[in-house]
């Protein structure tokens, strides 16, 4: 997810991508209440909890942060 507000990135593992969503948008989310209002700007679906939550810690590393940034280089523009 991308704040509106400043531009920064939220990385999460969650297994209800709508109820998460939802949370986050109404403010109910520590990480993001801050940061209104946030907006869904890519996600992977994963049929392993433990491939997902690997791929979260992915992308919370310099790395995949590196990653996310060339493969959503447009998307980050706006």
């Amino acid at each position: 997810m991308k704040s509106s507000e400043d531009h920064h990135l939220y990385y999460g593992y969650t297994n209800d991508l709508k109820k998460r969503l939802q949370k986050h948008q109404a403010g109910k989310v520590f990480a993001t209440k801050a940061r209104l209002p946030i907006k869904l700007i890519y996600y992977e679906a994963y049929t392993n909890e433990e491939d997902a939550r690997n791929h979260e810690r992915y992308f919370k590393s310099g790395w995949g942060r590196n990653y996310v940034k060339k493969i959503l280089i447009n998307t980050l523009k706006t």
